[in-house]
Formats: C-alpha cells, sequence, structure tokens
C-alpha cells in the first residue's frame, strides 16, 4: 500500500511535468536515461587517515533491473565502474523493480565487479517490495559481493583502518546504525552504506564522517528553476550529490542512480556510476 501511494504521486507528478514540457521534453528525457555518466567526486575529510587519502570507491545504486533496464544496460554501469579501477565498490539498494523474476540476470549483470578492498552491497525498499530481500541477498552474496545487513567489515589500506558499515533499508527493514559500527576500532575511518540518505541525521550523531547513499534518484525528473519533481520518503533532504549534515562534520553523497522506476524517461538528471576518491582536508 505504501509502494502504491508513492507510485501514484510520483506518476502524477512526472506527467504534469511531461505534459509542461511537451512531446520534446519526454523524448530527450527517454534519451537522457541510457546516457551514462562518470561523476568523479572528490570527497574532503577532516583528519583523514594517511593511508586514505586518494582511496577511490565506486558507488553504483539503484540498478533497478525491470522492464525498462533491461541486463546490458546494468552490465554497462559495470564495466564502466571496473574500467576506474576502485579500490572498494560500493552498492547501495534497490536492485529489482516490482518482481523478483528480474533478480539472475540483476545478478549477472554484476558477476565483474571486483575491487582490491572488496565489494559491498546494501538492500533497498524496492529489494523488500518485489518479494524476498533474503532472496535477493543470498543471490549478491553467491556472486561474491559481501551484503552488509546491520554490520560491517575491517580492511587495512596502507596502514590505516577502514571500517566498512552497512544498515538494513529503512522502509522495509529494521535500520541499526549501532550495530553496523560495532567492531570498528577506536582509530578506523567509517564508511557506512545506507539506501535512503536522510538517514545521515543519525548518521552524524555517532560520528560518521561519510554516508554513501541513492534511493531518491534525484528526483529523476528536475525541472529548470523548480528542481526535481517528486522526491520519495527518506530521500527529500539530501537527494543528490555531496552535503554536508548541518553543524556536523558528517557527508553525505547521494548518487541519481543507474536505473529508472516507474515511469522510463530522465529529465535534466542523468544516471551516473560515482567514483568517490577521499582526500585529506
Amino acid at each position: 500500500m505504501i509502494e502504491r501511494i508513492t507510485r501514484r504521486s510520483f506518476l502524477l507528478r512526472a506527467a504534469l511535468a511531461a505534459a509542461a514540457g511537451g512531446a520534446g521534453g519526454v523524448t530527450v528525457g527517454t534519451i537522457e536515461r541510457f546516457s551514462l555518466n562518470v561523476n568523479a567526486v572528490d570527497v574532503p575529510i577532516v583528519d583523514l587517515p594517511l593511508g586514505l587519502d586518494g582511496f577511490s570507491i565506486a558507488h553504483l545504486s539503484d540498478l533497478h533491473r525491470g522492464q525498462w533496464v533491461d541486463e546490458a544496460f546494468l552490465a554497462h554501469a559495470a564495466a564502466l565502474a571496473m574500467a576506474r579501477q576502485p579500490q572498494l565498490i560500493a552498492l547501495t539498494g534497490d536492485f529489482i523493480s516490482h518482481t523478483m523474476a528480474y533478480l539472475p540476470s540483476a545478478v549477472a549483470a554484476l558477476r565483474v565487479l571486483r575491487a582490491p578492498h572488496g565489494v559491498y552491497a546494501v538492500l533497498g525498499n524496492h529489494d523488500y517490495w518485489a518479494g524476498d530481500a533474503a532472496v535477493v541477498a543470498a543471490a549478491l552474496r553467491a556472486t561474491g559481493i559481501t551484503v552488509l545487513v546491520n554490520e560491517g567489515a575491517r580492511r587495512d589500506v596502507s596502514g590505516a583502518s577502514l571500517w566498512v558499515g552497512g544498515v538494513d533499508d529503512w522502509w522495509g527493514g529494521f535500520p541499526d546504525i549501532r550495530r553496523a559500527l560495532a567492531g570498528a576500532p577506536a582509530n578506523a575511518f567509517r564508511l557506512l552504506l545506507a539506501h535512503e540518505p536522510d538517514l545521515a541525521d543519525e548518521a552524524a550523531a555517532v560520528g560518521v564522517p561519510l554516508q554513501l547513499s541513492g534511493h531518491s534518484h534525484g528526483g529523476q525528473v528536475r525541472l529548470p528553476w523548480i528542481g526535481p519533481v517528486a522526491l520519495p520518503k527518506y530521500g527529500r533532504k539530501y537527494p543528490l550529490g555531496l552535503q554536508r549534515v548541518e553543524g556536523k562534520d558528517t557527508l553525505v553523497y547521494t548518487t541519481s542512480g543507474v536505473g529508472v522506476v516507474y515511469l522510463p524517461f530522465r529529465l535534466n538528471c542523468r544516471p551516473e556510476v560515482a567514483l568517490i576518491t577521499l582526500r585529506r582536508a
């Protein structure tokens, strides 16, 4: 029921936007959804451990394998990520849309993902709504991807300690940031993966320096002078790009995502593979 209300709202607003833009706007938006952008982002971190200065993370989210996003497009996104030779790969949820039937092909597209310090994933709301999030997690794990559900993993990088924590989906599951960070060494740099970006306020409360998220699609349809026509619950405060939690040192990067949902187009909001590089501020 929650999904249906959200979808109806998005369809209504996007339809109004399409009507305002005319057929030309829809045509451009249809083309734009196939125009994957590799977005290189330097993230300045105060007191970043020296061994992590220059550490690179490929960040993909919201793949939404479904009727409008095929396996070949996801494989293209994965290939773009691998071509940048990231040291770590982060996948922040919504691997499929609407039905579990698309899961095998979604996972097949991701089999090429490998990185020296691992490939980590968290689940998104659509992974729950499609039927069985546990099956989604198991399929990902079978390819060598580490799925984090309120848990974390330690990596040693050039003498520095990195803790990758991942939380359960906010909308479909039960996120617990403290559990995801439990076990992190006191001197470790803590990177949090969370599907919904608005969890950054809670991450800031426990001193997480960087959170990577998706969920919002950046609005998917953005109008000049207006911005996104619709944003989902839990994706309205930090909808796109690199933002800082007010009054805190915590940064959150929200990617526009790879796929589309509910409507088969994007407008002024290209899909992306984000290449995050940590920099010592």
